[in-house]
This record gives structure tokens, C-alpha cells and sequence, in this order.
């Protein structure tokens, strides 16, 4: 048995004790619990103290982590070496918020000898992008931005901006993902094609509803406003052909993966919507947060600690799903975010070289903001029979003058915490229902319907206010969480072959859908729906 087995083994055995699933005792047992389970780094406040790690259990979760060797895995990656192995690509994200000479990318299977200066690169193209969004906001002619992208080029860039965009600042944004014509019916109309910037961001120039979309954009630009189109790509023959003028062509290197790239070129409107400067704040609260994950130790490591909570919940307790719930309106995309962030990195069925894992690996995350997670899957988290962990982001200072409302809004999130720690038994909810008056009979039938069982396990992380800085470092937080978990797991957190089968049955498809065809060869119930859908579109 490998240390890393055995490591395992203390962790399942810590989770299968009796008292492996209570939070409350905890409590009762350590008054300095709280503060001992709560941690800072790059302005956040992260509060682990409402889930079932017991002392005990950290102890075997960081012994996990040494055996796996999850901080000399970090360190590989920040050296620029091929984690992504599958795809031979170095993973370097953090190399798109670092100051110049920071990150370097040594040579891949044979490819140009010496290395690349990463953070260079990076800022090569962070100065052309700042010189672009300042002539475009001083001519003030623009005031929309439409990106059109998909995936990594859509939520991430769509999160930030919903999040941090105010009154005042210099253009409005849209975004076109879903190849659905009702997606761009529903924009077009609302759009001045003289004043409309459109950025069409696919990597490749390849992706096909990004390409669909664009295309429908272009037209309805027409010939005379070719100028207001610009490529978030490094395909300068396919940007070229399909016009967009070569100085208004970012690009971004393989190392940047699609769900980790709106701090690329990706990002563009981040800025063209918001300003530079708060771009440029998204990236220092990122950086902050890089700094924190690349030097801190294993105990006081905000990431690794998140991920080994949810290892602790997912290989430990046997809970398949987590909540994210954001006290914040200007959140409202934050979950749609980390389910691609989360799934697509996670959701993986073979470790690295190969084998199938031994254990469970990514959890189905959803959310949506608080309060009105409240009035509609809350219930299920308070008394479904599965327990499942919520991530609560709290937001202590607003940006509006409405006290009473932010009073409450943060008295909810707080009390949502709570309520799944505390539970209510029998003789409260029958106390409660005798002070008001309620018959012994009636008390008797409706009593069980009413009892919540408690020590179900929240997280909570805490930010001053909504600034670029903090969303920065919130959601880079989130993704050092998920290079942690790959390297607990064994498996490559920064592929996504799953995702590619569907796209080449829906090319071989689409011939099949065109009037006349005669359907190709397909499973019986496909080839049956295609026959239905003909019918009804003949």
C-alpha cells in the first residue's frame, strides 16, 4: 500500500466514524472552533467551521495532500512544465495577471528550443487591448459591445461583467452564446448597428455556434461597418477572411484554457464595458490570490483547503452535489460559472495514466443568488435526505444607499447557515406550536413534517465589497481549488475530451436535417426523431 493509500484509507476511516457526519458537537466541544476554521488571504474571509472536519480530520485531509504531492504539482505548473498532459500544454493561467518576467513555458515536443516568456506575451497583448479600449471609449461613438463567444468565452467574461458593470460606465454589454436565432432575435432589436462593437471570441475561429452567430452579426453589420468587428483568435487567416481588419485581431497562447481564459484577450469586454482600470482590478485580486495559492503551506492554503472540504464531502460522506449561493444579485452568472469551471475540469472518469479512478471525482454543482435560492431548491437542502454542502458568498458593504434591504439580504444568508447547522427537533417545533395555540391532535400529525435535522455543512467566504480586486480574487480562489482536486485525484483537470463526441455527431447531423435528406446511419430512436422532425418542418 502506497502512502498515498494509506493516506486514503485515514480519511474514509475518519468519515465513517459515527460522529463523521456532525457538525454541531463539534461546536459544543471547541468554543475556539470558529476562529481555528476560518482563514484570510488576498482580502477574503473564508469560514470552514460549519462542516464536519474535525481536528482530527484536517490532520488526515493535509496528510492527503503531502501524499499526493499536491504543492509539488502546483509548483510544476508554475514552473510551466506540461501538466495538461494529455494535450502536452503547460497550464498557466496565472500567468495572464502576472507582472512581466514571471512565468516562463520551456519548449514542448519539439517545438522551438529555448522557452517563452510568458508574462511578456501576456502583456504584449494586455497593451494592445488597453490601447484599443481607450481609442474606442475616446471616440465615443460605441455604445454597446456585443460578445459573441461560448463556454470559457462567454461565462466567465459575462459573470464578471453583470458583476461589476455600474451606472456611468463607458458601454452597455451583450451576450450572444446559444446558437438559438431566438437568442439573437431577442438582442438585435435592441441594438444600434452604428453604435454596436461586435467581438466574436473562439480561439480557433472554428467553433461552430460561435461561427453561426458571428456570421448573423456580420450581415446585420453590413459591408460599410466591417470595421466594428474585432477577434478574440489566434486564427489570422480565418479572422482575416472573415474581415475583421489584422490591428483588431487579440490572440491568447495554448496554455490558456478556455474556462480559466477571460483574463486574456478574452476578457476584452470586461474592459470595453467597464474601463480599463477595472479590468485591470480583476487582474490584481487574481494575482493576490496567485501569490497566496504559490507560496502559502498546506494548512494555511485557502484553495487546498477548499478542495480538501470537498473531498471530505464527496469521497468521504458520499455528497454528489454542492450549492453555490451568492448573496449578491450582481452574482447572478457566479454558479453558471464554477459549473463549467468545476464540471469540465473535474468531471473525469480516468486518472492520468489511464487506469479508472478509484473514487468518485467531480460533484454536480448549481446555484443561484440569494434570496430567491431561498423560494425555490432551499428545501431540499434543509430536509431532502442527502445532505447538500453550500458554498455562501457573502458581500459585507454594498453599492447602493437601500441599508434596510442589504440588512436583510445578509440576515438571510446568515441564517440560511444556520438553519442547515442548527436543524429544528421535536421539542422546539412542539414548544412553538403549543405557545400558538395548536391542538395536541394536530401537533401530533403535522409534528414530523416540520423537524429539520441540522449539521447539514455550509462554507462561507466573506468579501468587503464588490470590487474587481475581490471578484479577482473570489473566483481565482475557485480555480486553484479545482488544480488541487485534480491532483487529489489523479486526474488531468485542464482537458475536456468528453465534450467532443457530441460536436462531431452534430456536424455528421446536420446534413440529415436539411429538407429532403435522407437520414444517415443512426441509432433507431435518433433516426426516428429525425423522420418526426421532418414531418413537422415539411
Amino acid at each position: 500500500m502506497t502512502a498515498a493509500d494509506e493516506a486514503w484509507a485515514r480519511v474514509e476511516s475518519q468519515a465513517r466514524a459515527p460522529a463523521g457526519r456532525a457538525i454541531r458537537p463539534l461546536f459544543a466541544a471547541d468554543p475556539g472552533r470558529a476562529a481555528r476554521h476560518t482563514h484570510r488571504a488576498a482580502g477574503l474571509l473564508l469560514d470552514l467551521s460549519k462542516t464536519s472536519v474535525s481536528e482530527e480530520a484536517r490532520g488526515a485531509l493535509l496528510d492527503l495532500a503531502r501524499a499526493r504531492g499536491v504543492l509539488a504539482a502546483r509548483d510544476a505548473m508554475a514552473r510551466g512544465e506540461a501538466v495538461n498532459a494529455t494535450e502536452a500544454r503547460a497550464v498557466l493561467h496565472v500567468a495572464l495577471r502576472a507582472p512581466r518576467g514571471t512565468f516562463r513555458v520551456p519548449a514542448l515536443q519539439g517545438r522551438d528550443a529555448g522557452s517563452e516568456d510568458a508574462s511578456a506575451a501576456v502583456h504584449d497583448t494586455l497593451d494592445a487591448m488597453r490601447g484599443f479600449v481607450a481609442r474606442t471609449h475616446a471616440e465615443g461613438r460605441t455604445t454597446d459591445v456585443l460578445n459573441i463567444g461560448i463556454g470559457g468565452s462567454d461565462l466567465g467574461p459575462q459573470m464578471a461583467t453583470r458583476a461589476l458593470w455600474r451606472h456611468g460606465m463607458p458601454m452597455r454589454a451583450h451576450f450572444l452564446s446559444n446558437v438559438d436565432g431566438h437568442a439573437w432575435e431577442a438582442l438585435r432589436h435592441g441594438l444600434d448597428p452604428d453604435r454596436t462593437l461586435v467581438l466574436i471570441a473562439s480561439k480557433t475561429f472554428t467553433t461552430a455556434e460561435t461561427m453561426a452567430n458571428a456570421r448573423l452579426a456580420r450581415d446585420w453589420l453590413g459591408e460599410s461597418r466591417r470595421g466594428q468587428l474585432v477577434a478574440l483568435s489566434t486564427n489570422l487567416t480565418a479572422t482575416r477572411d472573415f474581415g475583421v481588419p489584422e490591428e483588431q485581431v487579440f490572440g491568447f497562447r495554448d496554455w490558456v484554457g478556455g474556462r480559466f481564459s477571460m483574463w486574456s484577450a478574452v476578457g476584452l469586454v470586461i474592459a470595453m464595458a467597464c474601463g480599463w482600470d477595472v479590468f485591470q482590478g480583476l487582474l490584481d485580486g487574481a494575482r493576490a490570490m496567485d501569490e497566496h495559492f504559490l507560496s502559502a503551506p498546506e494548512a494555511e492554503n485557502l484553495p487546498l483547503l477548499m478542495a480538501l472540504t470537498e473531498v471530505w464531502h464527496v469521497n468521504g460522506l458520499g455528497y454528489p452535489t454542492r450549492a453555490v449561493l451568492p448573496y449578491d444579485e450582481r452574482l447572478s452568472r457566479f454558479a453558471a460559472h464554477l459549473q463549467q469551471v468545476e464540471m469540465e475540469s473535474l468531471g473525469k472518469r480516468v486518472t492520468l495514466d489511464g487506469a479508472p479512478v478509484p473514487r468518485n471525482t467531480g460533484p454536480v454543482i448549481f446555484g443561484e443568488p440569494g434570496t430567491n435560492a431561498q423560494h425555490s431548491f432551499m428545501q431540499l437542502l434543509h430536509q431532502g435526505t442527502t445532505p447538500v454542502p453550500a458554498d455562501i458568498v457573502l458581500v459585507a458593504n454594498p453599492d447602493h444607499g437601500f441599508e434596510e434591504n442589504h440588512r436583510q439580504l445578509l440576515a438571510n444568508g446568515l441564517a440560511q447557515a444556520e438553519a442547515l447547522l442548527r436543524g429544528r427537533d421535536a421539542a422546539e417545533v412542539r414548544a412553538e406550536m403549543q405557545a400558538a395555540g395548536i391542538a395536541p391532535d394536530r401537533i401530533a400529525a403535522v409534528l414530523p413534517h416540520r423537524l429539520f435535522p441540522g449539521d447539514r455543512p455550509s462554507t462561507t467566504i466573506l468579501l468587503p465589497r464588490l470590487t474587481p480586486q475581490a471578484l479577482g480574487a473570489l473566483v481565482a480562489l475557485y480555480e486553484h481549488k479545482v488544480f488541487c482536486l485534480g491532483a487529489l485525484w489523479g486526474v488531468n483537470a485542464f482537458d475536456q475530451w468528453g465534450v467532443e463526441l457530441g460536436k462531431v455527431l452534430a456536424t455528421a447531423l446536420l446534413p440529415d436535417l436539411s429538407p429532403g435528406a435522407a437520414p444517415g446511419v443512426h441509432d433507431p430512436s435518433t433516426a426516428a426523431l429525425i423522420r418526426e422532425i421532418a414531418a413537422l418542418r415539411a
